[in-house]
């Protein structure tokens, strides 16, 4: 799609999930999922899983929930804390679960899916499809999937993380850690992000993993890009400063966005 056509459909992004409850604007209706990774849980992972309808632990992700939100949650009683935040699913290869934490889930009705079969496609990829395949709303767009754990650790778990986000390019996902969170831009779409500054920036990226851009163009940004091509070995935008409440991002590939979190 030709990224001047002045055609080409809009998609909003924000990342008022984050937010304190008291503090999410109106409208902010979103359908949230989370799925927990075997990495450490981020600081706001609490809030997430109050905020979600449905979560998914991808096999040892289950144990960090076991033994993360008692930590995160250190003034309240760690059993329940651990009763609260039951998983709905457990779902993976089921080669990192422990035994004792996914019999504890599976009494108190946590389904366990074992896919060990499945070796052609990752926990987060069982994960992703699973939550799409089972979600009532009849337009999946409306869903936002927030990965947690998805960044740090191995590189290679990092990039099929990422590879994810294409196999899924018109599903809202959201990769985070406690130091920022990725998402996907089509190309097929012109893109609002609105900047929610009390959670997030000032530094973002834009970068063009999977094929290079040839023409992308922004507002919004302390450098912006004015049909400005970008690939590996050239150019990509990293170190960017956001300077105003809404960045635009247009162009003719695909592009990872990402923005730093505030502490």
């Amino acid at each position: 799609m030709d990224p001047s056509s002045p055609d080409i459909p809009a998609m909003s992004h924000s990342s008022a999930f984050l937010l304190p409850s008291s503090a999410t604007p109106a409208g902010s209706a979103d359908a949230y999922a989370v799925v927990v990774l075997n990495q450490r849980l981020p600081r706001f992972a609490p809030l997430l899983w109050d905020r979600a309808q449905v979560r998914v632990c991808a096999d040892g992700g289950a144990n960090r929930v076991f033994d993360g939100m008692p930590e995160l949650l250190s003034g309240q009683d760690a059993d329940d804390v651990r009763f609260r935040y039951k998983p709905d699913v457990i779902k993976g290869d089921m080669d990192s679960v422990r035994p004792e934490v996914k019999e504890y889930y599976s009494n108190l009705g946590t389904k366990i899916v074992d896919q060990s079969h499945d070796q052609d496609t990752t926990d987060l990829h069982k994960c992703i499809a699973f939550i799409i395949e089972n979600s009532p709303a009849p337009d999946k767009s409306d869903i936002c999937i927030l990965v947690l754990g998805a960044l740090g650790g191995r590189f290679d778990h990092e990039m099929g993380n990422i590879n994810v986000l294409h196999l899924f390019p018109s599903i809202r996902i959201v990769l985070l850690s406690d130091d920022c969170l990725i998402f996907l831009l089509p190309r097929t779409h012109t893109h609002n992000i609105h900047i929610e500054q009390s959670v997030e920036g000032p530094h973002c990226g834009l970068i063009p993993i999977g094929a290079p851009s040839t023409c992308t163009k922004t507002t919004g940004l302390r450098w912006n890009l004015d049909n400005t091509g970008m690939s590996y070995g050239g150019l990509i935008s990293t170190s960017n400063i956001v300077d105003e409440e809404q960045v635009t991002v247009t162009s003719d590939s695909d592009l990872i966005w990402t923005i730093s979190l505030r502490h």
